[in-house]
């Protein structure tokens, strides 16, 4: 039988490996019964390493705060340009798009090929020059007071200019997403309007690179469920993706 010390190194790896654990495969597999993993889970909680859940535990999710658009687009990018790409394909010619503001969602735009006159709408200044910019579009650009650091607005003017708009697809981004807290923002205003950007769209497209994974933001977007599709990258684990994907979200990894 491994040692207590063993025991939580072997939790510390497989939470780190898969964001979280459950207690009956973790006595299965350190061949302990389940009474001494909840007990070991208890003192590895109160050392602040991890988060116990019902049947299991997860790792302590980081909080994020918001940066600059600059800062945001040099965090990642061969990731986030593999997503964008992927992205891209799923357009359709006639399709109508709601887009959010991110340097994800910058890539992704950046990466749509022709397809014809399109629908746009978008909280996002940046984003809505970029696209006029690069193709024909019929452009909605949500009103209310901008911010700074993502050049885009959030707050309830934005939300009532979304009265009378429905679109075929949402391409939307988070600062952390888990099966726990769901899809997340550093702002509930911004929160709040991606979520009244989700509820006039057919489907809801998240593109998210594996960094947010574990990490929980303020501002509550949606459950992980609520997403049809989840766009991301190979640094995501197998068993996280066959848990999102049993909760019936399609995963692509760019």
């Amino acid at each position: 039988m491994k040692s207590i010390s063993e025991r939580h190194l072997y939790i510390k790896e497989q939470l780190f490996k898969n964001g979280f654990v459950t207690v009956q495969d973790l006595a299965d597999q350190l061949e302990v019964t389940g009474a001494t993993i909840r007990r070991d889970l208890r003192i590895m909680e109160g050392e602040n390493l991890l988060r116990r859940n019902h049947g299991g535990a997860s790792l302590v999710h980081d909080k994020v705060i918001e940066l600059s658009l600059n800062d945001r687009s040099a965090t990642n990018p061969e990731e986030k340009a593999r997503i964008a790409v992927a992205a891209a394909k799923i357009l359709q010619d006639n399709d109508s798009m709601g887009v959010t503001s991110g340097s994800t969602i910058e890539a992704f735009v950046r990466q749509i090929q022709y397809k014809g006159p399109m629908k746009v709408v978008t909280p996002s200044i940046r984003l809505g020059v970029l696209l006029s910019e690069k193709m024909e579009v019929d452009l909605r650009i949500l009103g209310g007071r901008v911010v700074p650091n993502s050049m885009s607005t959030r707050d309830e003017y934005s939300i009532q200019g979304l009265r009378n708009v429905r679109c075929s697809k949402l391409f939307f981004s988070c600062d952390g997403f888990s099966v726990e807290d769901g899809v997340t923002s550093a702002f509930v205003e911004e929160a709040h309007l991606t979520e009244c950007m989700m509820n006039v769209a057919q489907q809801r497209i998240l593109l998210a690179d594996s960094s947010k994974i574990g990490k929980c933001g303020f501002g509550r977007i949606c459950g992980i469920e609520d997403v049809d599709t989840l766009i991301t990258d190979s640094g995501i684990s197998d068993s996280l993706r066959q848990k999102i994907e049993a909760l019936g979200v399609e995963v692509i990894v760019a």
